[in-house]
């Protein structure tokens, strides 16, 4: 798979087109929609920005580092270097390094870390959330383009008995045992065979371009879906768990649960952070600075003289203790907790909306199965009316029109058994999905 994707890939920067002979898998599909799907891209980015954010939060623990320089001109009565008031112009210049890290923050950088790895895993969430929805859509445009192929193979087929027909008929008229009348409603019915296949056709290469649209696919030319493998629909079809077992397993699995579990952590952790502005802050600081000082019309040492002799070192700690900033940080704090309110309602309706969808997939499932077997016995029975109907019309006993609706109500009937087949499988698919497994047809 990963090679045929690669091959695509080249051939697609070559300013080709997909190539017939690359059919393309459900698997296949989903791949390729994955790597390449601009929304998907998007949330990756998001990812990377989170990331960032976190490690912001920790760098947090670190000390700064500033450095900065003065000049500085006064004119009329200033003070000197000797400490005097003069009326005469001065120009000093200085130069400082300053530097400080937090010793205690009420656990505000603590928190504010945890929080952003907990937004990081959300986002995660969110990505595989996002990954999963062009699942279902690439599956379910996957589905639609499978049944419109098969319903080109009907199609055909009901071009080569109409065929048939119209030969056998048109010797019949030659032996005189036929009229051009019953050859004229026959070649209708071919013509109108012909029709239905072309129109089949166009289906067909609809849901394909539907398809590789999704697929982000410059051109759906050339571009071919491989069939599912036959299987033992007996065997496809088995008991349903129940919507409420469905549900239990997803909520372990589903990453629209998991990120809305992990971003009330985070609000949790939000919560913290803003009660952190209730404590005192401590933090530890250092300084070095220079200058040198001149005083106009008077003597002063050499500018590195200067800056040699007045160069100082600092190292303080700073306390500060909260008493009042206008109930901020107690509306901080009540912001945070309303937004951890609205993290836990977002749990819960993420869960109700998921339970919907899950009784929604297992009530779709049991009717298409329900209705998968009541075309099979359509089918048998059309096949079998059919059979005895032709019968009847080579021995002289119905006529070419009754002949034709029998046809045609057992080609529709496999029509309708394909059709069945295809959408049961899609919605057993969802029902595995949602309990955890791989999205298969």
């Amino acid at each position: 798979m990963c090679m045929r994707i690669i091959i695509i890939i080249i051939m697609i920067a070559l300013g080709g087109s997909v190539s017939a002979f690359a059919q393309w898998t459900l698997d296949d599909c989903i791949t390729y929609a994955q790597e390449h799907n601009i929304q998907l891209k998007k949330q990756a980015n998001a990812i990377e920005s989170q990331k960032l954010s976190l490690e912001n939060a920790k760098y947090q623990r670190l000390p700064d580092l500033n450095a900065s320089a003065s000049e500085t001109f006064s004119f009329g009565r200033g003070l000197t270097s000797d400490n005097t008031y003069t009326n005469k112009s001065t120009s000093s210049t200085g130069f400082y390094l300053n530097t400080s890290v937090p010793l205690f923050t009420g656990m505000r950088i603590t928190n504010e870390v945890k929080m952003q790895k907990l937004n990081l895993q959300a986002a995660v969430a969110d990505l595989e959330k996002a990954r999963e929805d062009i699942a279902l859509s690439v599956a379910q445009y996957y589905i639609q383009a499978v049944y419109g192929n098969e319903l080109r193979g009907i199609a055909q087929r009901q071009i080569a008995i109409d065929s048939m027909q119209r030969e056998r008929i048109a010797a019949m008229v030659e032996c005189g045992k036929a009229s051009r009348a019953e050859l004229a409603q026959q070649e209708a019915a071919l013509a109108q065979s012909r029709l239905t296949a072309t129109q089949a056709d166009n289906d067909y290469s609809i849901a394909l371009l539907n398809l590789s649209q999704l697929l982000e696919l410059p051109t759906p030319e050339g571009f071919a879906i491989a069939m599912p493998a036959e299987r033992d629909m007996e065997k496809v079809i088995a008991p349903l768990p129940s919507p409420e077992d469905i549900f239990g397993k997803a909520l372990l699995v589903r990453p629209s649960i998991s990120a809305a579990k992990i971003r009330i952590d985070g609000a949790e952790r939000s919560i913290s952070v803003a009660k952190s502005a209730l404590y005192p802050q401590l933090s530890l600081s250092g300084s070095l600075g220079t200058n040198y000082y001149k005083t106009a019309g008077e003597y002063a040492e050499s500018f590195g003289t200067q800056l040699k002799n007045k160069f100082s070192q600092g190292i303080g700690i700073n306390l500060s203790i909260p008493l009042f900033n206008r109930f901020q940080t107690r509306n901080n704090i009540r912001a945070a907790r309303i937004e951890h309110s609205n993290r836990m309602l977002d749990l819960d309706e993420k869960k109700k909306a998921l339970y919907k969808e899950i009784q929604t997939v297992y009530y779709n499932t049991v009717a298409a199965e329900s209705k998968y077997r009541s075309s099979m016995a359509s089918l048998k029975s059309s096949e079998e009316a059919y059979t005895l109907m032709r019968e009847k019309y080579e021995n002289g006993k119905a006529n070419i029109t009754e002949f034709n609706e029998a046809k045609n109500n057992m080609l529709k009937a496999e029509s309708d058994l394909m059709r069945a087949k295809y959408e049961y499988m899609y919605q057993k698919s969802l029902v595995d999905f949602y309990s955890g497994e791989q999205l298969r047809i």
